[in-house]
């Protein structure tokens, strides 16, 4: 398989609607297409439109496993990208524990 970025711009409204689109990307990814696709992580950032966006590191066997996996879930799926290398000068930081 193949690692992979996916850009998803201004693709959901609020984080609810992305929390729900996350857990049927993962349900479609985990229950239906585990030999064809694999969800690594996902940074989300504020769009200029006050929309949430993402960028996703996928393994995928190939562009229309990506596509096919996007169609199901109702998400964009046609921005992405074919890893070349990856350069960690340091880990994620980790998130604030919820208070």
């Amino acid at each position: 398989m193949q690692l992979y970025v996916i850009r998803r711009p201004s693709a959901w409204a609020s984080a609810e609607a992305l929390k729900e689109a996350a857990a049927r990307s993962a349900q479609i990814g985990n229950e239906e297409m585990s030999d064809r696709v694999r969800w690594i992580r996902s940074y989300v950032v504020n769009e200029a439109d006050g929309r949430l966006g993402t960028f996703c590191i996928y393994e995928a066997k190939d562009g229309e496993a990506i596509r096919e996996h996007a169609r199901r879930v109702g998400m964009p799926g046609e921005e992405f990208y074919p890893v070349a290398s990856t350069v960690v000068v340091r880990p994620d930081p980790a998130e604030p524990a919820a208070g």
